[in-house]
Order: C-alpha cells, then sequence, then structure tokens
C-alpha cells in the first residue's frame, strides 16, 4: 500500500446490494480508517446528496461522512464551474444535482440556460424532452451525469440518466459530455479530492463496464471484485467487451483486504 495514494470505492454491487450491506463491507472500512489510507465512495448516483448516500451507509453499519462521499452530480457540476464560472445551468434532476449546482456557484434558471445539465429525473416528461432539446440545438451545452440506461429499484429495473439523455441527444441532434463511469471525469475529480494523481489512485468495484473501465481510462490501478454484477462466468465476456482488463480480482471482500493489506 506504499505506493497507493487513495482508494476510489464503488458502492452498489461493492459495499451492498440496494439496502443490504455485501458482507464485510462495514470491516473493510473500519479497517481503511483505522490504517489512515485515503478513501472515496465514488458512484454514478446523481440524485443523492453526499450526506443521503453516507446516511444510507451508516444505516446499513458501514462508517460513512459527507465528506467521504463524492457523486457524478458533484463532478459534473464542477465541469461545467471549471469551464464556465457561474454560468447558467437548467437542471434536469434530482436532490444531488440540484445541491451540487448551487454549491459550485452555479446560476440555475427555467429559460435560456448556457448549460442543460442531467441526471436521473423522475418527474420527466414531454415537455422536458422539448425544452431540453430546443436550448441545445439553440446553444446550450449538454451534460450528462451518468450514462446509467437503467437503475434498481424494490420493483425491479428502471430507466436510468442514460436513457432520458438518450431522448434528449435524438431529439437535439448533440450528444453530451457524460461525467459519470465509464467515462474518466468522475474518477479524475475524486483524485483530485484525494490530492493525488490518477496514477497513484486505486479504483475498485464490482462492474468492468463501468467501475473498471472507468478507471482504466482515468490512468488508474483497478481491483475487480466479484461481489456483484461481474463473476466469474461472464468476466471473460466483459473482457472482451470492454477490452479492459483489472489488476487485480478478489473473489470478495475479504480477499480485497488482504490483497489492500488491511
Amino acid at each position: 500500500m506504499k505506493s497507493v495514494g487513495g482508494l476510489l470505492i464503488d458502492l452498489d454491487g461493492t459495499l451492498y446490494h440496494g439496502g443490504r450491506m455485501i458482507p464485510g463491507a462495514d470491516l473493510l472500512i473500519s479497517s481503511l480508517r483505522k490504517a489512515e489510507i485515503p478513501y472515496l465512495f465514488v458512484t454514478n448516483n446523481s440524485s443523492r446528496t453526499p450526506a443521503s448516500v453516507a446516511a444510507h451507509l451508516r444505516g446499513m453499519g458501514i462508517e460513512a461522512e459527507p465528506h467521504e462521499v463524492c457523486t457524478s452530480s458533484l463532478a459534473a457540476a464542477r465541469y461545467i464551474a471549471g469551464e464556465s464560472p457561474g454560468a447558467t445551468v437548467a437542471i434536469l434532476g434530482e436532490e444531488g444535482l440540484i445541491e451540487a449546482c448551487r454549491e459550485a456557484g452555479l446560476a440555475l434558471v427555467t429559460e435560456a440556460p448556457e448549460y442543460v445539465v442531467q441526471g436521473i429525473d423522475r418527474s420527466f416528461t414531454y415537455d422536458t424532452l422539448a425544452r431540453a432539446s430546443r436550448w441545445i440545438r439553440e446553444g446550450a451545452k449538454f451534460v450528462l451525469t451518468n450514462p446509467d440506461l437503467m437503475l434498481p429499484s424494490d420493483d425491479g429495473v428502471m430507466p436510468g440518466a442514460g436513457t432520458l439523455g438518450a431522448a434528449i441527444e435524438a431529439a437535439s441532434g448533440f450528444s453530451p459530455v457524460v461525467i459519470g463511469k465509464p467515462e474518466a471525469h468522475l474518477i479524475t475529480y475524486a483524485t483530485s479530492l484525494l490530492g493525488i494523481d490518477p496514477g497513484e489512485a486505486v479504483v475498485i468495484g464490482d462492474n468492468m463496464r463501468t467501475d473498471i473501465s472507468a478507471g482504466a481510462r482515468a490512468g488508474c490501478r483497478t481491483i475487480l471484485v466479484l461481489t456483484g454484477l461481474t463473476t466469474r462466468d461472464n468476466l471473460e465476456d466483459y473482457q472482451r467487451l470492454t477490452g479492459v482488463n483489472p489488476d487485480e480480482i478478489c473473489a470478495d471482500l475479504a480477499e480485497l483486504m488482504l490483497a489492500l493489506g488491511v
């Protein structure tokens, strides 16, 4: 661990499934804290605030504080603020994205925005689609928090932010800047929060298509844990699909702790 500057840890599928903690997740985080190894929880979820994410983790028995959470909404807001400080933005999203944009000093508007920033939006309507596509055709830059086409829910999988983004892209004729995994923006933003270079970071996740691909694109080392989407049975298929190979593969979180030396 001497050469590792920090860990970027995925959530759903890595530390929990929905509201159920994956065995060993609480011990992993408490051990990282005890060893004083820097880490962040890094998630594509754009709807929740860092405080809400941390509360969800604590509710399952996993130690967490808001400052340890890095979401696609935070990264999207900082991307826009870095490109155009104080820019006007129209938000198609929920609490996490709204709060992130406000905290980044962006001006929230409902007409003639410089940016359309979109995440999961469960109040999305045809009128929303029409207005967003018009703004983008008129010159607003389109920023998508994360490209997830589907997301888990108590009723099974539901359309995700990427599905809504695909509709806006089709209606406007313009492709978005994608912030979340598998793109590198979220990962490089997380490394900046830790004050390290991407080459010093290790991305830990269960999803070859998002977590491991994003880590590789950002220039990080990667550890795949077989606790969620990727399994021994489908690993080779995902490796062919993504063209990416994780630096290490761990069967579970106990094996991950051994690999990390905690």
